[in-house]
C-alpha cells in the first residue's frame, strides 16, 4: 500500500495504491502552507479509503516548489562557486550565462583553482590542496549556507570534485556542498549550472521536506517519505534534501508514469491538460523519454536528468476572447471554479467551451446556452491545430502513435486526431499524477566516458554502477531492470572511448 501525493499550483492530489490497483483517489485545492494542503490531502483520502489507508508503508510526493522558486527568484539561498580547472577553462566563469536577476540573487564568491581532468582522463593540472584549504576557509568566513564545486570532466573521473568536498566537510562542515558529477552529464557550464541551482535549493529543500514530514505526522500515518524525481522514479527524503533539482520536473513526469499504469501500455504519446498548460511527453518502456540536450529551468541552461517534454498554452482554465477569436495563452487558474460562466461567473474559458460542446457535464450549462456554432467551430479548429502540431513535434518516427489522455482537463482533447491510432481516456485520469507518484519505483543512473575497455565491458561496467546507485538509494537489487540505454562510440578519442549511460529501475527494498 503506498500514497502518492502531487502538490500542483491548482490542485493537490492524492491517491492509495495497493500495488498496482488503485484503492481511492481525491483532489483538494492546494493551500499557500504546504503542510495544510497536504494534511486536508490526507485526511480525505483517509476519510474515503478508509481505515486501511493507515497501513501504507510509502508516502510519495511531487511538488513544484524547487522549479518555483528558480522561476519567481524566491527563497534562494546565496551560493559560493568553486571550479577546479585552471590554467584551462577560466574565461567563462561560473554564473556567466544567468539571468542578471537571479545572478545577483543567488551569486557569492567564485574560486578558480588548479584541476580538472582532460576527456582522456589525464590531469589537466594536479589538484592544490593547499589552495583548496585557503578557499574552504575564506568561504567558511563568509558566512555562505552553501557551496558548489564542479570539475573539468568530472563525469568521467570525479576525483578532483571529491578531494576538495572532503576539505570543505574538514574546514567547513556547517557549509552544504553540492558536487556537478552528482547531478549533471557531460558539459561543463551546464553541469555546472546545475550544481549552482541545486545548492541555492538547499535551504528550501530543508524546510519543504521538514514540512511534508510533519504532515505525515499530523495525518496518523507511519510511513516513509520518498520524492518523485524527473525521470519518473522515486528517492527517500534524505536523499532529495542533497538533490532538489532532480525533483523540478516530476509533476510531467508522475503523469507520464500514471498515465502508463492506468492504460497498461508502455509505449506511445502522453497528454497531460491541466489548468493552464497541457504537457505532451513520449512513453518509452513505461518512462518518459528524456531530453538528450540542453534545458532552460528560469533562464539557466542546465544538462541533467529532465523530461522531454513540450508544454502549450491550452488548460481548463484558459480564457477564451471573442472578437476575434483567440484562446489564451494566459489562464483564469485557480479561480475557475467562481470566474468560469459554467460556475456563474462572467470569464469564458476553455472548461465552458468544452460543456457548451457537450465533452463534459461540468457546473451549469445554462451559463453557456448562448455560446453558437460558429465559436464552438473556431475553438474546435484551434485546439486540433494546437494539439497536432505538438504531437507532430514530438514524434521521432513516423506513422500514427497512441495517444493517452490525463489530467483534470482531458475532456478538451478531440476523440480522433490527425498522426493518433487512438485516443485512450482512463479511468482516475484526472488524479493521474498521484497515482504516477504512487508508483514508487527507485532508479539509478550511470552516463559517463568510458576508456581502454571493449563495448561489452564497458556496457556491464556501466550496468554494474547504475545497480550499486539504485541499491544505495533504497531499490531492491532482485526487481531492478535496465531500462534505457544510450551508446555513443567517440571515434575522435583514442583506447576505443564510448560515452554510456545506463539506466534501472526496481521495486523498494521491503515492497
Amino acid at each position: 500500500m503506498r500514497i502518492g501525493l502531487d502538490v500542483g499550483g491548482t490542485n493537490t492530489d492524492a491517491a492509495l495504491l495497493d500495488g498496482t490497483r488503485v484503492v481511492a483517489a481525491v483532489k483538494t485545492p492546494t493551500t499557500a502552507d504546504a503542510t495544510t494542503g497536504i494534511c486536508n490531502a490526507l485526511a480525505a483520502l483517509v476519510e474515503r479509503a478508509g481505515p486501511e489507508t493507515r497501513s501504507a508503508r510509502a508516502v510519495v510526493i511531487g511538488t513544484t516548489h524547487f522549479v518555483n522558486a528558480v522561476v519567481e527568484r524566491e527563497r534562494l539561498n546565496r551560493v559560493a562557486a568553486v571550479r577546479l580547472c585552471l590554467p584551462a577553462s577560466s574565461s567563462i566563469p561560473p554564473f556567466i550565462d544567468w539571468p542578471d536577476d537571479l545572478r545577483n540573487e543567488v551569486r557569492a564568491d567564485v574560486h578558480l583553482l588548479p584541476g580538472g581532468y582532460e576527456v582522456d582522463g589525464r590531469e589537466i593540472a594536479p589538484f592544490d590542496k593547499a589552495a583548496m584549504e585557503d578557499v574552504a576557509r575564506r568561504i567558511a568566513d563568509s558566512g555562505v549556507p552553501a557551496a558548489a564545486i564542479s570539475g573539468v570532466f568530472s563525469p568521467l573521473r570525479s576525483d578532483h570534485e571529491r578531494a576538495a568536498a572532503e576539505i570543505m566537510e574538514r574546514l567547513c562542515p556547517q557549509v552544504r556542498v553540492s558536487l556537478s558529477s552528482d547531478l549533471g552529464r557531460t558539459g561543463l557550464l551546464e553541469r555546472e549550472n546545475v550544481a549552482l541551482l541545486n545548492a541555492s535549493l538547499f535551504e528550501l529543500a530543508r524546510t519543504t521536506i521538514t514540512a511534508f514530514r510533519a504532515a505525515i505526522a499530523q495525518s496518523g500515518l507511519a510511513a516513509e517519505l520518498f520524492l518523485t524525481q524527473n525521470d519518473g522514479t522515486v528517492m527517500p527524503a534524505e536523499l532529495a534534501e542533497q538533490a532538489p533539482v532532480l525533483c523540478f520536473s516530476s509533476g510531467p513526469t508522475n503523469s507520464m508514469r500514471g498515465a502508463a499504469l492506468l492504460s497498461g501500455r508502455s509505449d506511445g504519446m502522453v497528454i497531460d491538460v491541466g489548468g493552464t498548460t497541457s504537457d505532451i511527453g513520449m512513453l518509452v518502456n513505461g518512462f518518459p523519454r528524456e531530453a538528450n540536450g540542453v534545458v532552460e529551468v528560469g533562464g539557466v541552461r542546465t544538462l541533467f536528468r529532465m523530461p522531454d517534454i513540450l508544454c502549450l498554452g491550452l488548460g481548463g482554465g484558459t480564457r477564451i476572447r471573442t472578437d476575434p477569436f483567440r484562446l489564451g495563452p494566459d489562464s483564469v487558474g485557480y479561480r475557475l471554479t467562481s470566474d468560469a460562466r459554467v460556475f456563474g461567473g462572467r470569464q469564458l474559458t476553455a472548461t465552458d467551451m468544452a460543456v457548451a460542446a457537450g465533452r463534459a457535464r461540468i457546473g451549469d450549462a445554462v451559463g453557456v446556452a448562448d455560446i453558437g456554432g460558429a465559436l464552438l467551430s473556431a475553438f474546435d479548429g484551434t485546439v486540433r491545430s494546437m494539439l497536432e502540431d505538438g504531437i507532430e513535434s514530438m514524434k521521432t518516427r513516423a506513422g500514427d502513435l497512441p495517444v493517452i489522455a490525463v489530467g483534470g482537463g482531458a475532456f478538451l482533447i478531440p476523440e480522433d486526431l490527425a498522426g493518433v491510432s487512438e485516443v485512450v481516456f482512463v479511468e482516475h485520469h484526472d488524479v493521474a499524477n498521484a497515482v504516477g507518484a504512487a508508483m514508487a519505483q527507485i532508479c539509478g543512473e550511470v552516463d559517463r566516458v568510458f576508456t581502454d575497455m571493449t563495448r561489452e565491458a564497458a556496457l556491464a561496467a556501466a550496468t554494474e554502477e547504475a545497480r550499486d546507485r539504485a541499491v544505495a538509494a533504497g531499490a531492491c537489487a532482485q526487481s531492478l531492470k535496465t531500462v534505457d540505454v544510450e551508446d555513443l562510440p567517440l571515434a575522435y578519442m583514442p583506447g576505443g572511448a564510448r560515452r554510456l549511460r545506463v539506466r534501472v529501475a526496481g521495486e523498494l527494498a521491503d515492497a
